[in-house]
Order: structure tokens, then C-alpha cells, then sequence
């Protein structure tokens, strides 16, 4: 029998990466990301929200850092259904993405300065920044 787990997210991170530790030393971040879908409903374009809890493991420092709210992320993994108790006796279940890939769709040095397109090469101050090379075969 053939079967395959797999998802693939392209959102926006709802809030900032928050990580635990184990007592066998795996570090579990999780994060939850933001997917919007447009609909047209009664001739009017409408969008449709959905989030998604992801837990990830042993994310370097760098990466976990890097995961802040509202940043665009790809995020591949695997979907997991789990079944809890709550303090309260009640039967819950959750399901949750495994991100076994996270990459971040922009740059965290970049996210509060965007470049100035005015601004000239330095390599060649007199190059207008917005001309075309119209000799290109492609």
C-alpha cells in the first residue's frame, strides 16, 4: 500500500516562534501560520483565513530567532492528529503540521528598511537603476 503525509504552507507567521525544551534536550518550537483563500460569494470577492499550528524540532538558534509575527514563511512537513485530555477531564484532539522544512520568504535584516530604488549602483554611480538591456536574447 502507497501513501504519502505531506503539506506544503505558503502564510504569514501569526506570532513570534516560542520553543521548549525536553528533559532528553529536543527543542520543540511551535508557531502557527496564516493561509488566506479568496472566494467569490454573491458576486463579491471574500477571503477566507485558516490557521495552522506547527511544531518543528531542533531548530537552530538562528532559525528559531528568525521566525517573528507576520513574517512570510514556506513551511513542508507532514500533518499529525493527537488526542489529549484537558485540565477539565474533556476529550480534545488537535491537528498539527510537523514542519520538517521552514523557509523564511524574506529577509529578517530587511523587514525594516526596504532599499531605495533612487539609490545608485556604487559599483556604477552614473547606471540608471531602472533601464532595461534591451540587447538580451531571452
Amino acid at each position: 500500500m502507497l501513501s504519502l503525509n505531506k503539506i506544503f504552507l505558503v502564510g504569514n507567521l501569526g506570532k513570534d516562534a516560542e520553543s521548549r525544551f525536553t528533559t532528553a534536550n529536543v527543542t520543540i518550537t511551535n508557531f502557527t501560520v496564516a493561509t488566506t483563500q479568496g472566494f467569490k460569494k454573491n458576486g463579491n470577492w471574500e477571503n477566507e483565513t485558516t490557521w495552522h499550528n506547527c511544531t518543528a524540532f531542533n531548530l537552530s538558534d538562528y532559525t528559531k530567532n528568525s521566525l517573528i509575527k507576520g513574517m512570510p514563511v514556506h513551511v513542508e512537513g507532514r500533518i499529525q492528529k493527537r488526542q489529549y485530555t484537558d485540565k477539565d477531564g474533556i476529550t480534545r484532539y488537535s491537528v498539527d503540521v510537523i514542519a520538517e522544512r521552514i523557509i523564511p520568504l524574506q529577509n529578517v535584516e530587511m523587514t525594516d528598511k526596504a532599499p531605495d530604488p533612487e539609490q545608485k549602483d556604487p559599483a556604477d554611480p552614473d547606471r540608471d537603476p531602472f533601464s532595461t538591456n534591451d540587447d538580451l536574447p531571452f
